[in-house]
């Protein structure tokens, strides 16, 4: 048998693919080498509290509006299955994630225990094995997520403890030297929870760290793990070392010397000496399972497969990507590596695939090709929407414009768009919630920076946080563009601020299409 579509992983992006195409009757099967779903949340993150949100409370009974603060949660019509259900907790513990998930696979065609060990092409199928079975496949989607950790180029390395298995218990620790390397939130994760035992911690890495509270970046350093930065400017013997690692070795005597060039300083490489050293460097994607006749061509220092706008492999005709993975679309730019960002992603690529084999157009509500009716809808739509909140910039509501009529699509990818995904439309107004293209270089807390005033339609243009912004697309190119002010709660909505600005720019492009 040939199935239309394999899915390799049941994390997830595995869970809410297989969801969609079991909702509209599709033939597929889902290979998960783990005992059951979400088998990374089984370890990872080590200390077992989650960084994605679980804001139960909103002021709003919404379902839609309640998904911008709930980022746990898979895309469902059955509010039983949302993960409010599973915890109360602002940050909740991997084991919350993993029971819902569970729940969530319940029905899915998923074979569990079925590590695939190698992917090959022969014409127009894809041959998936896995133990001593094997799969065929027209069309394979992968969302297995950056399954292998990242050891970086450092000599020694190898010597070095692991984020995936050193210990978590910090008794192991008490009184020692300890070097953590890697910035991310892995790294001062395991710093944080060090802080009561070890004598010392360092936290190493060639890059300035980068607060997610700034960049708006999630992936960023998030404010639940730096409490060792405090610990770091009150001198309390831990410290941040900008700089390279040019090797590790052990010490005759036990414990290990660390070459370390210091980025900041004109001084040489200095030798520093540890009980323990930690690599928390990030993960990978395992491309490893590919023979020649379907290698999907690699990028961001061979950590991810490079995709098309449709998610698909460039080099790879019929291999696609759903999850954490697609992040090579948007690196550290929106939320294509975390659940409340390709949730929406992969809801987007189940249309794509409608399209491009099962004759399914991307949905669309019809519009009266009036500015009001334009306008009214593009207004709706921002003040609740949480996909485009959530993936902002990335995925776009597109109204398409011919004659009398106009097609409002939910949710589309701008870069799918731009190269032709919904096809040929004369006119088109794109809207996406984006921020200023300088928002990352800006101290929201320093009083002394200018800023735009909220509701300032003026100066709409200039405005770094999140705000929506109206592109028309006429031919395939922007022609023209309109941004909505800022508002201190995000209600764009006030008749003289957002809605009359907007419907005079509407009602200008569609007399000049005439």
């Amino acid at each position: 048998m040939t199935h239309d579509y394999l899915i390799i992983g049941a994390g997830p992006a595995g869970l809410q693919l297989a969801a969609l195409l079991e909702r509209d009757g599709h033939d597929y099967v889902v290979l998960e080498a783990g005992p059951g779903p979400g088998t990374f949340f089984r370890t990872y993150p080590r200390h077992r509290q989650l960084i994605s949100i679980n804001k139960i409370w909103t002021g709003s009974d919404d379902p839609e509006f309640n998904l911008r603060a709930d980022w746990n949660s898979l895309l469902t019509d059955d509010p039983a299955r949302l993960f409010r259900h599973y915890s109360k907790r602002y940050f909740p513990g991997a084991e919350d994630l993993v029971r819902y998930l569970a729940d969530f696979a319940e029905g899915l065609a998923i074979t569990y225990d079925t590590g695939v060990t190698r992917v090959s092409r022969d014409g127009e199928a894809f041959l998936v094995e896995a133990g001593d079975r094997s799969w065929q496949a027209r069309r394979v989607v992968v969302a297995t997520g950056v399954s292998q950790l990242h050891v970086p180029d450092i000599e020694g390395a190898d010597l070095a403890e692991r984020y995936d298995t050193v210990s978590v218990d910090p008794d192991d620790f008490v009184n020692q030297r300890v070097l953590i390397v890697g910035k991310g939130n892995s790294g001062f994760e395991t710093a944080d929870a060090l802080i009561e035992t070890a004598a010392v911690i360092h936290v190493a890495g060639p890059h300035s760290i980068k607060l997610a509270w700034q960049t708006h970046y999630v992936g960023h350093l998030r404010a639940v793990n730096n409490n060792f930065l405090d610990t770091y400017q009150l001198k309390s013997q831990n410290a941040v070392l900008d700089g390279t690692i040019e090797r590790i070795s052990r010490r005759p005597e036990g414990g290990f010397r660390v070459d370390f060039r210091y980025a900041r300083t004109v001084e040489a490489v200095r030798v520093l000496e540890y009980d323990r050293v930690i690599l928390c460097t990030g993960f990978r994607f395992d491309a490893s399972i590919f023979d020649d006749s379907c290698r999907p061509a690699l990028v961001i220092n061979d950590r991810f497969p490079e995709q098309t706008s449709a998610y698909e492999s460039v080099n790879v005709p019929g291999l696609y990507f759903a999850g954490t993975l697609t992040q090579q679309r948007d690196f550290k730019k929106s939320t294509s590596g975390f659940i409340h960002g390709f949730r929406y992603g992969t809801r987007a690529l189940h249309r794509i695939l409608g399209a491009r084999h099962h004759q399914t157009p991307w949905p669309a509500t019809r519009l009266e090709a009036t500015p009001e009716a334009i306008t009214d809808a593009i207004i709706a739509r921002i003040n609740r929407t949480s996909a485009l909140w959530q993936q902002f910039a990335v995925l776009g509501d597109v109204i398409t414009v011919s004659g009398d009529t106009a097609d409002h699509h939910e949710e589309v990818p701008v870069a799918y768009l731009k190269d032709g995904g919904l096809g040929p439309a004369p006119l088109a107004f794109v809207t996406t919630l984006e921020y200023g293209p300088d928002h990352d270089t800006v101290d929201p807390f320093d009083i002394s920076v200018p800023r735009i005033a909220e509701n300032d339609a003026s100066a709409a243009h200039d405005a770094s946080y999140l705000h929506p912004v109206v592109r028309v697309h006429r031919g395939g190119t922007v022609v023209a563009e309109h941004h909505l002010a800022e508002n201190l709660e995000n209600h764009w909505n006030l008749p003289a601020v957002h809605q009359q600005p907007l419907a005079v720019f509407i009602k200008g492009v569609l007399a000049d299409a005439h």
